[in-house]
């Protein structure tokens, strides 16, 4: 059995190799960028109004003062979205102008519609009467000031958000590229397992299935479901293996069978393969008996999840997600710093992945209670759960008031950064 230190180290050496492809950027939520992305354009692509108002040079305002006012006749109006304009501008001139409308040359500042005042009247817009210096650039917004063409917006090995995707469409950016989703073959293990509504009391619903499978648009990965593999399953499992190496498959997952019962076969079934990097038995809890392994000569790679629904959760958390982030090129997540609002005891040399709930002080301090029922079989503490505690080895009393790291359940603290 190994240190959860060490199975990371093992891990990240044990990198296989994902493609690109080039996709659509208005289907790329959840991808992870290849390459560098830089506007194509200025953005905005021209000195346009900051607010409805009208367009004056400032210039003509230089000599006005309040008892020496001074018309401005409005010689049009300027929409946004309409082509520029085209009339020519002579001294005292003004247009109306719209948030968002390309200033005409020859105006270099907005007057809000709030501090008009019109010439004869509201009804009748004439002039617009100005009684004291304006400023240049008044309430105008630059070409360029947001991007500039050329100029770097998301940088390679970022997972796409819908922020992101309004700037790719905003910008013109139709086609990216990204890494490949990473493609999984999972299957249960165990006569006990049953995809069944109704079940007797000896049979088990295959839940850790339908939960990683519903991880896949979170944890960037496309879910192949292989069925159930029963006690008696060797042979089966070990062709699966051998239709892996010669597929697009990049990882094979199982569920149970890798501990030291009777049937539990898999981790003899995957060391009859040559193998480049491989581990089985961790100092963790829950997920002690959890394998990995890497397909020497291959990019392909094998993980073992134990059953318990708990473990099979954590370790998919803690072991696989992690390799998912390494291959694709993700930098590692960063903890969400919480403290600890009780006190809890686990064995020295283990490292504890503890169901817990994350709340909010009303002093602003992120508090984190590890929550009762922490045994691998229970799920009711999970549901009543929104975050993982990490308790690393090297200590078994952690107290009230110390600062522990803990880490989304159902998606990447990577949305946090």
């Amino acid at each position: 059995m190994i240190s959860y230190q060490n199975s990371k180290k093992i891990l990240s050496k044990a990198i296989i190799k994902i493609q690109d492809e080039n996709i659509k950027s208005m289907n790329s939520l959840n991808r992870v960028l290849s390459e560098n992305i830089y506007s194509k354009m200025n953005y905005p692509s021209g000195n346009n109004a900051a607010f409805d108002g009208y367009a004056i040079n400032s210039k003509d305002t230089k000599q006005i003062k309040k008892k020496l006012p001074q018309q401005f006749k409005i010689i049009g109006s300027v929409a946004a979205g309409a082509k520029p304009f085209k009339k020519r501008i002579e001294k005292f001139n003004t247009v109306e102008i719209m948030t968002g409308g390309i200033i005409p040359k020859g105006f270099d500042t907005i007057i809000p519609i709030e501090q008009i005042k019109f010439h004869p009247n509201k009804n009748k817009k004439k002039y617009i009467i100005i009684d004291k210096k304006v400023k240049k650039y008044d309430h105008v917004r630059f070409a360029g000031s947001d991007y500039k063409k050329n100029e770097l917006v998301i940088k390679k090995n970022t997972i796409i958000q819908p922020n992101h995707i309004l700037a790719f469409k905003t910008l013109g950016i139709k086609n990216i590229k990204v890494k490949k989703k990473i493609n999984i073959l999972f299957f249960s293990t165990g006569n006990e397992i049953s995809n069944k509504d109704n079940i007797p009391d000896w049979k088990v619903r295959n839940s850790n299935s339908q939960y990683i499978r519903n991880l896949d648009k979170n944890f960037l990965f496309n879910f192949i479901d292989g069925g159930i593999l029963k006690d008696h399953h060797q042979k089966l499992y070990k062709t699966k293996i051998n239709r892996m190496l010669r597929s697009n498959i990049n990882i094979i997952i199982t569920s149970g069978a890798v501990s030291a019962g009777k049937f539990d076969y898999i981790p003899s079934v995957v060391r009859s393969f040559q193998l480049s990097n491989y581990f089985k038995s961790v100092s963790i809890r829950p997920g002690k008996p959890i394998l990995f392994a890497k397909i020497k000569n291959n990019q392909k790679a094998i993980f073992g999840l134990p059953g318990n629904p708990m473990s099979s959760a954590a370790c998919f958390r803690f072991f696989v997600y992690p390799y998912f982030e390494k291959i694709l090129g993700l930098s590692a997540e960063k903890p969400i710093k919480a403290v600890l609002k009780n006190d809890f005891l686990k064995k020295k040399n283990f490292t504890r992945f503890a169901k817990s709930k994350l709340n909010t002080t009303k002093d602003g301090k992120i508090e984190v209670e590890i929550l009762k029922g922490q045994e691998s079989f229970r799920i009711k503490s999970f549901v009543k759960s929104n975050i993982w505690a990490i308790l690393p080895s090297g200590k078994s009393k952690f107290k009230k008031g110390e600062i522990v790291d803990c880490y989304l359940p159902n998606q990447s603290n990577q949305a946090l950064i």
